[in-house]
């Protein structure tokens, strides 16, 4: 008896935990979950990884965009993205005089529409190897796969890999980044 009890309380828990891990998945970017009730800048704002990235976007007077319906798809450099610029230039971009160029370079970080880590895929294997995306800012982005990651290469040939795809929010995705994307 004791033993289909506890077979009985075991089944139940493991049940329960299955539900509960089915029902939602909020994965952690920077340490904190991100919620996909939740708009983009919402949930950057709680990533100790994009300290950088909500900092410009501010500066930049972007907030009240992404918090927008959209829906975008945002690829989201961390801060050891930014680090990886040239010295000086992520305080000489935050300065005033400088918000047109800062707000192109982050808008070159955007693509109107929700785009998942698949569709990506797609776009790549129905291009021949490549997609071409149009972003916000108007220029273009090539993704590609390198291995089993999307890579994006900018119009200054610089590239940049999605290190965590399909970072669900209310107003669209997030594709977290290792390095800066540059127009031309």
């Amino acid at each position: 008896m004791l033993n289909k009890t506890v077979l009985a309380t075991g089944f139940a828990v493991l049940t329960l935990a299955s539900s509960s891990v089915a029902f939602a998945y909020n994965p952690k970017v920077g340490g904190a979950p991100m919620y996909e009730d939740k708009t983009i800048v919402a949930n950057a704002v709680n990533s100790k990884d994009h300290t950088t990235l909500v900092a410009a976007v501010k500066a930049a007077g972007l907030v009240e965009t992404l918090q927008g319906p959209g829906p975008f798809t945002v690829f989201a450099p961390t801060n050891a993205a930014f680090k990886k610029l040239p010295k000086g230039t992520v305080e000489t971009l935050l300065q005033p005089e400088n918000k047109a160029t800062l707000t192109k370079v982050l808008t070159y970080h955007v693509v109107a529409g929700k785009m998942s880590a698949a569709d990506l895929k797609d776009a790549i294997k129905a291009g021949g190897g490549q997609a071409t995306l149009k972003t916000v800012a108007g220029g273009t982005l090539t993704a590609k796969m390198m291995g089993k990651k999307i890579e994006l290469i900018d119009e200054k040939g610089g590239m940049s890999v999605v290190t965590i795809a399909d970072v669900n929010q209310s107003n669209g995705v997030i594709h977290v980044v290792n390095s800066v994307l540059l127009p031309n």
